[in-house]
């Protein structure tokens, strides 16, 4: 309802619009013309006094050359030049002119007399310019009279006809149409201000009147619907908008009713919801507090141990250099005493090999029975955490890493991320911790592709470090083997690093190979199995 109206308001200033605008272009067009024919008529009369001037000042410079005053040809020459472009001006200013007075019904007499006039100004002109151009000076005993009348002859009279009288009825004629096409021009702009204030006024009174309308008629309905939502922002939900007018209001206030008994209703279950939640939360809390005891109990354990491994490493290798600083305090002992000190530290070394092979047995039971969780990723993920961590460690070694190149993007294989990271992580480790300081180590990614429809990748990781001896390298993933060059870089380690690698290679359906040279670098080669894209396309609908 208020929809309809609105656009009938609407339609109905639109059409007064473009009325007014119509009623508008038309008088501005129509005043536009008059001021224009206002100025060809101003321009004619100021055409037709410069041409009565110059004629004047003509008639003197022939004056001067008959008495011989020293009349200057070029002064002849630029007046008949300035009059034959005058009468030029005048033809073009008479034709336009008469096109703009074309409108007119019946042929107007003044544009016949303008043309009659300039057909006789430009035959006088072309007189004037033939007698100037025999023009002589009179002799001594010339007759004066007879000499000025011809002079007027030729200056006064053409075709029969008074040039005095014409230019001077040409003048009177033109100051007459300009007064005449001004006074329209005023006429025209006092009519389309007059037609502007109207429309202006009609409008305005029109949208106050529309305004007023429908501020009257919106009143209410707007009233009662900021009242209903008041309501509703204050979490009133039982409040609704009165919905009993035929109009659009009524319709809007009737889904909002509806919203807020939905709303009501939505409510309503949030809070039993809650309830149960909040026994389910309860339930949960409880069961976590025992999970967080058992925990508890289980890192107790493990510190314990950790100290336990702590003491049995502590106290076996402070027995043998207290062993050896005895031997070695003093004057020189007998055979006998080095040799018992020697048995001593024989006995706690194999104690002390004893306590380490229990670690490393420790360490071969997390690595052999690690458990996996295998799923489809993006390789590229893990490599990224991985060189991220090498990066950071090569800072401190001085060891700046290179790549990768990218290929690795979108790549998928099956296998566990933290345990894959693991892997990359070990690789990029021993890299930077054998390359030489100010080293670099180079990360390089490739898809290879086996020729029956499946692909492999390979990370490619070069150093540049202290190299592998050539008859130590089968031997690099044995357990707790460290080869000679490894051992003077690097005092500590357990020769651990490579075989779990290996191992956490094999897992994933991959291999590692190790290729070097002493003093040559290191170059390690990752290979893992590429998913088919049909499973990618699967796990990455």
């Amino acid at each position: 309802m208020f929809r309809k109206r609105l656009t009938l308001a609407l339609v109905a200033l639109a059409v007064v619009s473009l009325l007014q605008g119509g009623v508008a272009w038309w008088a501005i067009g129509v005043a536009a013309q008059k001021v224009e024919r206002g100025r060809v008529a101003s321009d004619i009369l100021v055409a037709f006094v410069d041409l009565s001037a110059n004629k004047q000042r003509l008639r003197t410079w022939m004056s001067q050359s008959l008495l011989d005053a020293g009349a200057v040809p070029q002064a002849r020459d630029r007046l008949q030049l300035d009059m034959k472009t005058t009468l030029a001006r005048l033809q073009l200013l008479t034709d336009t002119a008469a096109r703009l007075d074309s409108d007119q019904t019946e042929v107007n007499p003044e544009h016949l007399e303008r043309r009659n006039a300039l057909i006789v100004l430009r035959r006088s002109i072309d007189e004037l310019g033939d007698a100037m151009t025999t023009a002589l000076p009179l002799p001594r005993n010339a007759d004066a009279a007879a000499a000025w009348t011809r002079l007027t002859q030729v200056f006064d009279m053409s075709q029969g006809l008074d040039l005095r009288s014409l230019l001077a009825a040409s003048i009177a004629r033109e100051q007459a149409a300009v007064i005449r096409e001004r006074t329209a021009a005023d006429q025209s702009l006092a009519l389309v201000r007059g037609l502007a204030l109207t429309a202006t006024a009609t409008l305005a009174l029109a949208a106050l009147g529309l305004g007023l309308y429908f501020a009257r008629a919106l009143r209410r309905p707007l009233t009662e619907l900021n009242a209903g939502t008041e309501a509703l922002r204050l979490g009133n939900l039982m409040h609704r908008i009165p919905a009993d007018r035929g109009d659009e209001f009524a319709g809007f206030a009737q889904r909002v009713n509806a919203m807020a008994g939905e709303l009501l209703e939505h409510r309503n279950r949030e809070t039993e919801q809650r309830l149960r939640l909040e026994e389910l939360v309860q339930s949960r809390t409880t069961e976590l507090q025992q999970a967080l005891n058992t925990l508890e109990k289980i890192d107790a354990r493990r510190r314990q141990l950790f100290a336990d491994i702590s003491h049995e490493l502590r106290t076996p290798t402070t027995a043998i250099r207290g062993e050896a600083e005895i031997a070695l305090r003093g004057a020189v002992k007998p055979v006998d005493e080095y040799q018992a000190t020697l048995k001593r530290i024989v006995s706690t070394t194999q104690h002390l090999g004893i306590v380490i092979d229990d670690l490393l047995t420790i360490a071969r039971t997390d690595i052999d029975t690690l458990t996996m969780h295998p799923a489809p990723i993006d390789v590229d993920e893990p490599l990224r955490d991985a060189i991220e961590q090498a990066r950071a460690l090569g800072r401190e070694y001085r060891v700046r890493l290179i790549g990768p190149n990218g290929l690795s993007s979108g790549v998928q294989v099956s296998a566990d991320a933290q345990r894959l990271r693991q892997l990359f992580t070990v690789v990029l480790d021993n890299a930077v911790q054998y390359s030489k300081a100010d080293g670099t180590v180079r990360v390089d990614v490739q898809l290879v592709s086996m020729g029956d429809a499946t692909s492999e990748w390979q990370l490619r990781i070069a150093d540049d470090g202290i190299g592998i001896n050539a008859d130590e390298l089968p031997r690099v993933f044995e357990r707790n083997f460290r080869g000679e060059q490894a051992r003077r870089h690097r005092v500590d380690g357990s020769g651990l690093g490579l075989p779990i690698a290996a191992t956490l290679a094999r897992a994933h359906g991959g291999r590692i190979e190790i290729e070097s040279a002493p003093g040559g670098g290191t170059v390690a080669t990752v290979t893992l199995p590429v998913l088919p894209p049909a499973i990618t396309q699967v796990v990455n609908p």
